[in-house]
């Protein structure tokens, strides 16, 4: 695992069950709280002896309130470490302690689709490879909290590890990015569109069979702007709230609507996990054992009624054939549980054996 600290001072670190302010998104399981260290461990006396020796009781004081350190394990990406500078801004505003200088480290941590960039992600192992050595440090306790985007976290998360809460959500939808065409209906017969994602890729081909497809189209979001700028691809789609996220909006020459791209299930979202075992997943992607190897979609939201309308998709890899469902319920968890398993099953049923190695 190949890390790097973007802080100094280490300081003993607990995680405790409370509730967080508005800063974290409503209806979070549970949140993080922080204690400070305790005054009986042997760090804790051997930093106020020194403190002592050296100065005042008032220099003393100053050491056993300081706040503790908390280390943030996240991607090395201009996009990761723009989630990972957030999630701190938010605990500082919910937790005034932790603006001392050094009491939050940002851990930078090269994962597995960060170093391998040649392959296609489905060809390298899909869902995980973002996550895993994040994952390994919140485990091993070399980490304390990790900061993850929530569509490249795997259907089942490690063992003694949890998503109490996430931040609050960024718009869902795709957007299109082009130098010479202001929607994909413009792009003439033959256009490369550069994505990595089998989800696009195929709700694409399927409206639009004309195009073609550079797959392996990778890299941060700089990388492959400037892959577009020079000419390697004719336009690509990127995630709006990735955009948003590194004050990169300018960059869009349009938005694709719900209905012309069907976001990826949780696009848009910040999850932050810490260590516990959890055996609630998201149903839709649990029943379908969703991946990066399989392209599906999935949102759900409140309509006028006040009832969820929840709507998912899986494709085959090429395109040619697109399955769709819907359903509406009442606004609740259970409910919303149910219909995301219903819809799964649904979607099996119909796609059959082999539908996703056509």
């Amino acid at each position: 695992m190949e890390t790097a600290i973007a802080a100094v001072n280490r300081t003993p670190f607990s995680i405790n069950s409370i509730t967080l302010s508005s800063n974290f998104a409503t209806g979070s399981v549970s949140a993080l709280g922080f204690s400070l260290p305790n005054k009986k461990s042997p760090s804790f006396h051997q930093r106020s002896r020194i403190f002592v020796t050296r100065a005042s009781v008032a220099v003393e004081e100053k050491a056993e309130t300081k706040a503790a350190v908390i280390r943030i394990g996240t991607r090395g990406s201009p996009l990761a470490l723009a989630q990972a500078y957030e999630t701190r801004e938010k605990l500082i505003k919910s937790h005034p302690d932790l603006a001392e200088e050094g009491a939050i480290q940002i851990v930078i941590i090269k994962t597995t689709g960060d170093k391998i960039l040649s392959q296609p992600l489905a060809d390298i192992g899909g869902k995980g490879l973002f996550t895993k050595e994040i994952d390994e440090a919140l485990i091993n306790s070399d980490i304390d909290i990790a900061v993850h985007s929530m569509k490249d976290v795997p259907t089942y998360l490690p063992e003694k590890t949890i998503l109490p809460c996430n931040l609050p959500r960024e718009d869902v939808r795709d957007a299109f990015i082009c130098l010479s065409a202001s929607s994909l209906a413009e792009l003439p017969a033959g256009s490369i569109v550069g994505t990595a994602s089998l989800r696009r890729k195929s709700q694409l081909l399927n409206r639009y069979p004309s195009l073609e497809v550079l797959e392996n189209f990778r890299g941060n979001v700089q990388t492959r702007l400037k892959k577009l700028k020079e000419g390697v691809v004719q336009a690509t789609l990127l995630a709006l709230a990735g955009l948003k996220r590194l004050n990169m909006a300018e960059t869009v020459t349009s938005v694709l609507s719900i209905d012309d791209m069907l976001p990826a299930v949780a696009q848009g979202a910040i999850g932050i996990a810490c260590r516990s075992d959890d055996e609630k997943m998201r149903a839709f992607l649990e029943k379908l054992e969703g991946s990066c190897r399989t392209p599906i979609a999935g949102y759900a939201r409140k309509d006028e009624d006040g009832k969820c309308l929840f709507k998912a998709l899986v494709a085959s890899p090429d395109g040619t054939q697109v399955l769709e469902t819907s359903r509406k319920g009442p606004y609740a968890y259970e409910d919303m549980i149910k219909m995301g398993v219903d819809a799964g099953e649904e979607l099996l049923l119909r796609a059959g054996p082999g539908f996703f190695t056509r």
